[in-house]
């Protein structure tokens, strides 16, 4: 269980310390893509809203110290313009400066913080470098679910030395996670696609106890081929993998999960755009081709078993999505998924996405909106599927009771 803004009371006047997730790309000095500014914006504005004096913190890419180039300054203007608010900013976290700046916050005002990790306290998760935080502070919100996976001071810390809660988007991803695999409806589908088995295999091994159907497509597909015998050709494949894609079948099958690797393929001579191609049954896979896509044939099949689930997780792309006409697969399965999320009056599919590759995929088919939701953690959300406990997440639900450090 964890504490959320339902559970925070009146905070008019408090000082509330929000991590949020800032680390976006900017391009001289202009951020880029806003998608996580926006998710800040319903704890943001619903605690100023009520009168807090609203701190934020957040790292912002991996600087080894002070680096101006990595300041949050031009960061904190572009969350003033997405949020429609003044929004100051202060030139350090901790100490002197960081401290006038919160002295000088009015009821409902907005402060965005330095860059945490110019501190070596932060990524150290140093009680010292976490007591300097929490002087600036009378409450904790954790809204930034996409460094729960990091021990660090303002993601962990915090959480042991002020009241602590889970902000909004942090709760609706708990939630989410919670209904895709926490305590799913089954049968529950997962979707594994990727290049390697090896940067997979924790997730592999941990969902064939959580899943009743394991789809994996991508190159780790080309994998689990080989390891059963089929010629795969110039296809990216790991072959020293094979006794580990030998492993996580036989896991499955004792498990009683049913896992599914295509048997009609979309392959190519060269890897581009447009290539000239071929759809082939995986066991005419010429030597000098690759494969690049799942056929159509099994498409319909996976969507079949789409359409016998209740719950569905998907990481990773079914084919080299980026290059058209390889999208084909990834793009048909996602839109089935949508369809299916969207099916009878809001009791249909429940599906639940993420990772980098994943959303932009997604995207790329017009299908992410379908999605019951669709996490932008990228590490934070291979982690969950990994079944691995996240620093950040464990913080808060043992905030519930007092602890100390």
């Amino acid at each position: 269980m964890f504490r959320t803004l339902d559970d925070v009371g009146d905070v008019r006047g408090k000082r509330v310390l929000v991590r949020a997730d800032l680390n976006v790309p900017t391009e001289h000095g202009h951020v880029g893509d806003v998608s996580r500014l926006q998710a800040t914006v319903p704890t943001i504005a619903e605690l100023a809203d009520a009168g807090a004096r609203v701190i934020v913190l957040s790292h912002f890419g991996r600087p080894k110290g002070v680096d101006l180039a990595l300041s949050l300054r031009p960061v904190a203007a572009a969350l003033g313009d997405v949020l429609g608010r003044p929004v100051t900013f202060a030139s350090d976290c901790v100490g002197p400066v960081a401290a006038e700046a919160v002295a000088a916050l009015h009821d409902g005002g907005v402060l965005v913080l330095e860059n945490t990790r110019f501190h070596a306290g932060e990524e150290a998760d140093d009680p010292a470098f976490v007591a300097a935080l929490a002087a600036l502070g009378d409450l904790y919100v954790n809204d930034a679910f996409s460094a729960a996976h990091r021990a660090h001071a303002s993601t962990e810390g915090l959480a042991h030395v002020l009241p602590a809660f889970a902000g909004r988007a942090m709760a609706a991803e708990l939630t989410a996670l919670d209904r895709a695999l926490g305590n799913p409806a089954h049968p529950v589908a997962a979707v594994v696609g990727g290049a390697k088995v090896s940067s997979k295999l924790d997730v592999l091994t941990h969902l064939v106890d959580k899943v009743d159907h394991l789809i994996i497509g991508g190159a780790m597909a080309n994998t689990f081929l080989a390891a059963k015998g089929i010629n795969v050709g110039k296809s990216l494949c790991e072959h020293d993998m094979a006794a580990t894609a030998l492993d996580v079948i036989a896991r499955a099958e004792a498990a009683r999960c049913t896992v599914h690797l295509p048997y009609d393929v979309v392959v190519a001579t060269e890897f581009k755009a447009h290539a000239p191609h071929r759809t082939v049954n995986v066991h005419d896979i010429g030597a000098d081709e690759m494969v690049l896509d799942l056929g159509a044939s099994a498409v319909e099949m996976l969507g079949d078993v789409l359409k016998t689930c209740r719950t569905l997780v998907w990481n990773g792309p079914l084919g080299a999505f980026e290059l058209p006409p390889f999208d084909t697969a990834t793009v048909a399965l996602a839109n089935i998924a949508a369809a299916l999320t969207g099916a009878k009056g809001g009791g249909g599919l429940v599906s639940v996405a993420g990772g980098g590759d994943t959303v932009a995929a997604l995207n790329h088919a017009g299908a992410a909106k379908g999605f019951t939701f669709v996490s932008n953690a990228g590490g934070a959300f291979l982690e969950w599927m990994e079944g691995k406990v996240l620093p950040g997440v464990a913080a808060l639900d043992v905030a519930i009771t007092p602890a100390s450090r």
